[in-house]
């Protein structure tokens, strides 16, 4: 930087030099609670302006003892928006300008804090309002302050009287519940519900390494507390999660991190592989790796695995290293074939793009970022790969569909519209199964409070 710009940034920051990244890292300790807040504002702003999503929330400038309360902070704003913002909107006289969305992101901070975390009112007042003057908004410190010294006063009549509108009472935006309740109209409440509770964490047992029974004995000499899952036949749910270091074994591949719905792949697959050693299989999509895994951890197969993204596949490298696990990893986008050697695969998972209506309760920033033209161009997508990698499968090969969504028209419709412009496609799905519920040519299992997530499975056989 030039000693003329070095000196008007001075003289435009009261003759002192603005912290650098690196120092407001340094600092941010010293910061304590409104630093805390802070971070918390600055990594929900792109949410609120649907330009970014929890998946990147970064707590590096966050002292190690706060992390776990930034990540309570952001997800619990996520997942109580709607009442959150209806909340704010009685609170305050006028909106606020779009360039102070950070301090409509501490207003919502503050009213979480007050509504729904153990922390002493004062503490959530006034750390929240001082953090407007890291954030070099000091006028906004009375704002805030005003604000929810109000809600503490008020809070019962103002959420009575938010709570009137169904949207803020459930915490999903109109069309969600719009969506869910046309395609689940005896359950789309059920489903809601669930969505706004955390999902609980549940194991998968590497079967190469031990067993279901054996690793939840060394849980219960670990002293932590777990129960099998109803339907995985390698899941464990705990009762209450845990950092995967206090897992037994986690670091040396014993155990991973995979809710229940999602480990049931397997099962759809392990008819057509179970019999076959060197099996030619193709996961497509397969960032970042849970089920991939899974399949290498169940079968002995010779695996490739495809996701668009190079920046998740290091987590499925990551992951397979640290389970001592190995296939062909490659950047390639499954909807084309410019990565196939042309030799047919035995069988194929397509765990497709999706909405992520299923998987809401682990990622309620969902809510805010899609928008009902979305699902249309999902669906597409899904198409597009179905009938793309359907000429890859083998005659007499098995191709399971999978998504983390609710919704037909990403699922039971997108199966049945497929099998009627495939004539060599015919549905295999089990109709025995004891999980889930019959969906068209597939199976559907909705999300369970303190159970599974939301998923739609559906298996296809090639005519030989």
């Amino acid at each position: 930087m030039s000693q003329a710009k070095d000196k008007r940034r001075q003289n435009a920051n009261g003759g002192k030099r603005r912290p650098g990244k690196g120092q407001r890292q340094a600092s941010a300790d010293a910061q304590g609670g409104q630093g805390l807040r802070a971070e918390a504002a600055r990594a929900l702003v792109p949410i609120l302006n649907a330009k970014g999503s929890l998946a990147g929330l970064d707590d590096s400038r966050v002292a190690p003892r706060d992390r776990a309360l930034l990540r309570e902070i952001c997800y619990g704003v996520c997942r109580t928006l709607p009442r959150l913002e209806a909340l704010a909107g009685v609170l305050l006289r006028s909106p606020f300008k779009a360039r102070d969305t950070d301090i409509q992101a501490l207003l919502l901070v503050g009213i979480y804090q007050l509504l729904y975390l153990r922390i002493p009112a004062h503490a959530a007042v006034g750390e929240t309002a001082g953090a407007a003057r890291l954030l070099n908004k000091a006028w906004a410190t009375r704002v805030l302050n005003g604000c929810l010294r109000r809600l503490q006063r008020e809070a019962s009549e103002m959420q009575a009287k938010v709570d009137r509108d169904p949207a803020v009472a459930l915490l999903h935006p109109v069309w969600w519940l719009k969506a869910l309740r046309q395609a689940w109209p005896n359950d789309w409440r059920e489903i809601a519900i669930a969505n706004n509770q955390p999902g609980p964490m549940t194991l998968r047992v590497n079967r190469r390494r031990s067993s279901q029974e054996a690793y939840l004995e060394r849980l219960r000499e670990a002293d932590i507390d777990a129960r099998p899952c109803q339907h995985a036949p390698d899941g464990l749910t705990l009762e209450a999660p845990c950092d995967v270091s206090a897992l037994p074994g986690f670091a040396e591949g014993e155990v991973s991190v995979q809710d229940e719905a999602a480990q049931l792949a397997v099962e759809l697959l392990g008819p057509a592989l179970a019999p076959r050693p060197g099996a030619r299989v193709l996961d497509a999509c397969c960032a970042p790796g849970g089920k991939t895994a899974h399949l290498l951890e169940a079968f002995d197969i010779s695996l490739r695995a495809l996701d668009s993204s190079a920046e998740r596949l290091q987590r499925v490298e990551a992951t397979l290293e640290r389970l001592g696990l190995s296939a062909q990893v490659s950047a390639a986008d499954a909807s084309e074939q410019d990565w196939w050697d042309g030799v047919p695969f035995d069988a194929i998972l397509l765990d497709a793009p999706c909405s992520g209506s299923g998987v809401i309760r682990r990622h309620p920033d969902i809510k805010q970022l899609r928008r009902p033209e979305d699902i249309g161009q999902l669906a597409a997508l899904q198409a597009k790969l179905l009938d793309n990698l359907w000429q890859t499968l083998a005659p007499g090969g098995t191709l399971v569909y999978a998504t983390c969504s609710v919704l037909p028209e990403e699922n039971a419709e997108q199966i049945a519209a497929f099998l009627a412009r495939t004539p060599d496609a015919v549905a295999s799905t089990p109709e025995d199964l004891a999980w889930g519920r019959v969906a068209g040519a597939g199976r559907q299992l909705l999300p369970r409070e303190h159970g599974h997530d939301g998923f739609f499975y559906a298996r296809l056989t090639r005519q030989a």
